[in-house]
């Protein structure tokens, strides 16, 4: 009889343990420049469980890197992040989006420029759609200028592949123009070459949520 309990409490923990981990986990899909960064950024959040770099908005299934940045594919680098919607909030991912971006700049992002650089939100359901334009108007109101980020209907997303994934905390070595460095050396070079927290911080000061000394 004692077993017999110690089983049902024990496939009830379990239970509830499953049901916990499963509970409130949702995803929210953005593009906002370069996928490394954004990814690299997001991951620092608490409540988000894990961010992947991909493709989304774009009219072939399952395309390259190649494909996406040489163009005619209509892929935005996107980024989607899956968090716990009991720790954080799709309102509040959203204003570090918009803060973590240029989104008054149509053409790209830093010195990365094209279609597939440009940013964008990708609304899963009308709640997000909701979250997303407010996010949109407050970032607006706080920069004084039009924000040209569209926010667009969900489309499917394409992880890119495992290359791209983590970069920026990787140690395999890559060759760059200053010699072998490992990625995340790398990374990091090229985000300050790039001039993505230097513009940041121009825009949104200390509401800047990942640049250094923010």
């Amino acid at each position: 009889m004692i077993f017999q309990r110690l089983f049902l409490i024990a496939a009830a923990c379990v239970g509830t343990a499953t049901a916990v981990q499963a509970a409130d986990m949702k995803t929210l899909t953005v593009a906002g420049g370069c996928f490394w960064c954004v990814e690299a950024d997001f991951e620092k959040v608490k409540g988000v469980k894990e961010a992947v770099s991909g493709f989304a908005g774009g009219t072939v299934a399952n395309p390259n890197y190649k494909q996406v940045v040489s163009g005619g594919t209509g892929h935005y680098e996107a980024v989607q992040i899956t968090y716990d919607a009991d720790i954080v909030t799709a309102g509040t991912l959203l204003n570090l989006f918009f803060r973590s971006v240029d989104p008054l700049d149509a053409g790209g992002q830093f010195c990365d420029r094209g279609d597939s650089y440009r940013t964008a939100i990708f609304a899963a359901n009308p709640a997000q759609k909701q979250a997303a334009q407010q996010a949109k108007t407050e970032a607006q109101a706080a920069l004084g200028k039009t924000v040209v980020t569209p926010i667009l209907s969900a489309q499917p997303f394409y992880p890119a592949d495992a290359y791209h994934q983590d970069y920026y905390k990787q140690s395999g070595l890559v060759l760059t123009r200053f010699g072998p460095k490992s990625k995340a050396s790398a990374y990091k070079a090229y985000r300050e070459a790039c001039g993505r927290d230097k513009r940041v911080k121009e825009l949104w000061g200390d509401d800047a949520p990942f640049v250094p000394g923010s």
